[in-house]
């Protein structure tokens, strides 16, 4: 028992000796006012002296804390903060002033342990859904003659709305995908994958790109909510060829880095699900054995520090410097600086590039 105590401890020390405890704090509670204050209230906030907004912050955060509990929890509340600061007892004599704090804080700690473990059976049947997740996706980078090829997906919470993958049409076509869904968590996960299974059913079918995510378009759009959509971009390629047949629906504008230049492609079509009768266009460009292409989500340019910055400005001055690396390399350079600029902020997006260069 001693030992188990001692090791228990000892992690403890460890746990704590290996964080910046000052930052660690900083970001819970900005993530605690995050997940309790609404738009409405931080507008509030912005008018109100350092004093007030103290209090007006704390107030709304425990109100909405009290609203997320169940009825019978929050009855136990209740009960412990009114035996805490009441201090009613009981004795042999009757009722009387007592020191009840001590029953008011277990049924705090009651509380806190059903939060908790309704928290790790809601994160465990995520864990599952993230292991399906990463099983649809492809488990290492494409292999193509005549290309190089790296992809990346990291999602921001257990389970992500984003879409990386690779498939195999026939011994002389190879598609790429990246799509990201509307949403967070799980729902976006489920349209993902639904998504993922049409492009995979469709895309052998079609030899005109527009033609295909047109009709992916219609199906995504009959099936999926009203308020879902997703935006997409899907190539093709060749093997031995340096020629790229590419559609955008709605995503960020890829970008192609020269040797002396980046070049942003224009705008791409209305993202799917937005509507049932939409067209796409196909654009085909060539590439040299010296130039990069890069496809990427959200999740980078929108990627945020500490301060609240974003990354945008710094993507682009950083992007020249990928020039002349091989697609791996160059993935994981801007994946590293990515980490770097964000620090101990936490990810609110997921993040999925796709590198291609010909080689």
């Amino acid at each position: 028992m001693f030992r188990t105590i001692h090791s228990t401890f000892q992690t403890i020390i460890n746990n704590i000796g290996s964080h910046d405890l000052y930052k660690t704090f900083k970001r819970e509670y900005r993530e605690l006012k995050d997940f309790y204050i609404d738009d409405q209230q931080r507008k509030k906030l912005e008018s109100m002296n350092s004093l007030k907004r103290f209090v007006f912050t704390f107030w709304s955060i425990f109100k909405s804390m009290f609203n997320k509990l169940t009825p019978f929890r929050q009855i136990l509340f209740i009960v412990a903060v009114f035996l805490i600061f009441v201090r009613i007892g009981f004795s042999s004599n009757g009722t009387g002033i007592g020191d009840n704090p001590t029953l008011g804080g277990l049924l705090l700690l009651l509380i806190l342990l059903l939060e908790l473990k309704d928290k790790l059976l809601a994160k465990s049947e995520l864990h599952e859904g993230f292991a399906v997740q990463k099983a649809l996706m492809p488990d290492e980078d494409p292999q193509v003659p005549g290309w190089d090829i790296w992809i990346y997906n990291m999602p921001a919470n257990d389970v992500g709305g984003d879409l990386v993958d690779f498939i195999k049409l026939s011994d002389q076509r190879y598609a790429l995908a990246l799509a990201d869904v509307s949403g967070k968590g799980l729902g976006a996960a489920i349209l993902m994958a639904k998504l993922q299974s049409l492009i995979k059913a469709f895309a052998p079918d079609f030899t005109s790109l527009s033609a295909f995510v047109k009709k992916l378009n219609s199906i995504f759009y009959r099936d999926s909510l009203k308020q879902s959509f997703a935006s997409l971009i899907y190539l093709e390629i060749v093997p031995g060829e340096q020629a790229i047949k590419l559609v955008n629906a709605g995503h960020l504008p890829p970008v192609l880095i020269k040797k002396d230049k980046i070049q942003c492609f224009d705008k791409g079509s209305r993202a799917l699900g937005l509507s049932g009768d939409a067209d796409y266009e196909e654009i085909t460009f060539k590439m040299s054995s010296d130039e990069l292409l890069l496809i990427y989500s959200d999740g980078l340019d929108e990627s945020v520090n500490e301060k609240g910055d974003f990354y945008e400005k710094k993507l682009f001055d950083f992007i020249p410097r990928l020039n002349g690396l091989s697609a791996r390399k160059a993935g994981s350079m801007l994946v590293n600086e990515v980490n770097t600029f964000c620090g101990t902020a936490r990810r609110h997006d997921d993040l999925s590039l796709i590198i291609i260069k010909p080689c």
